[in-house]
């Protein structure tokens, strides 16, 4: 329930966003899919803010972490046909 809750009260916040920025709701595709991917980099603001103070490594975690949940995890690789079937 509480994920929930939290998408309702994130959403609200994006709406009073919108209005103050006086950008209609849904949004038009370039104004959406910026704020969308300005969305996926804030939730990935945080966990590097903390590398970085935290003195790890911030490269290897932009590569293995941050750039599937950004760019989105490629599709799984599939096997190739079996020819003696074929």
């Amino acid at each position: 329930m509480k994920p929930y809750l939290l998408s309702l009260g994130a959403g609200l916040l994006i709406g009073v966003i919108y209005s103050l920025l006086n950008v209609r709701s849904p949004a038009p595709p370039a104004v959406a899919l910026l704020g969308l991917m300005g969305i996926l980099l804030g939730e990935q603001a945080l966990p590097v803010a903390k590398r970085v103070l935290g003195g790890h490594d911030v490269a290897a975690f932009l590569r293995t972490e941050c750039a599937p949940r950004v760019l989105g995890a490629p599709p799984p690789r599939s096997e190739p046909a079996d020819k003696d079937h074929a």
